[in-house]
């Protein structure tokens, strides 16, 4: 069975600007531009009956869209570096849309995630590298930033076993509340109410 996690998909032209980072680093394999997300909770693998579940529950989550803008570039791993990243500007707004993803998990059984939620975008993963080699590549786009997206879904997605990096496949898309677009049952139970009055 695919691991399953959860993640916003990165909009085309945001991941055209983050294609500009790769290459410069000797020990980096670059993920491919179809493959950026921002992952919001790792799932792992589930029976079905779980992931009906989980889909279920995802299903029923209410919060609105927002906007995110990725600002500065660096690396997991301090001492050993094992992977390049661009970093996300955080809201509020996703904050909240983790914790409840995280929550919902929780409810479901699946442990609790040991690491701390930093929200990022993956863009290569190192083999080996020089420690020198990394420093000068993130000092030389320290100064990357995008300008705002909109997030007006979140999604389960799987991917097959492999060395990290895709492909990652959208099984399933969450909508995100519009503000433009009131919830049906906002206009409904007011209908509701003045009829039975």
């Amino acid at each position: 069975m695919p691991r399953l996690f959860t993640a916003l998909e990165i909009p085309h032209d945001i991941a055209l600007s983050l294609s500009f980072l790769r290459g410069g680093l000797p020990s980096a394999r670059w993920i491919d531009p179809e493959n950026y997300h921002l992952t919001l909770r790792f799932i792992g693998d589930v029976e079905p009956r779980l992931a009906d579940e989980i889909v279920a529950r995802l299903d029923r989550v209410d919060r609105p869209a927002f906007s995110l803008s990725l600002k500065g570039v660096a690396a997991f791993g301090s001492k050993k570096p094992h992977s390049i990243y661009a970093a996300v500007e955080p809201t509020t707004e996703l904050a909240d849309l983790q914790a409840e993803i995280d929550r919902i998990c929780r409810r479901v059984g699946l442990p609790a995630d040991p690491r701390k939620f930093v929200p990022h975008v993956t863009i290569a993963r190192l083999r080996q590298p020089k420690a020198a080699d990394v420093a000068r590549y993130l000092a030389g786009r320290g100064s990357f930033r995008t300008l705002p997206f909109r997030v007006s879904r979140f999604g389960l997605f799987s991917a097959r076993d492999s060395v990290g990096g895709g492909p990652y496949i959208l099984e399933e898309g969450f909508p995100l509340a519009s503000a433009a677009a009131p919830r049906l049952d906002a206009v409904v139970e007011p209908a509701l109410q003045r009829r039975c009055a």
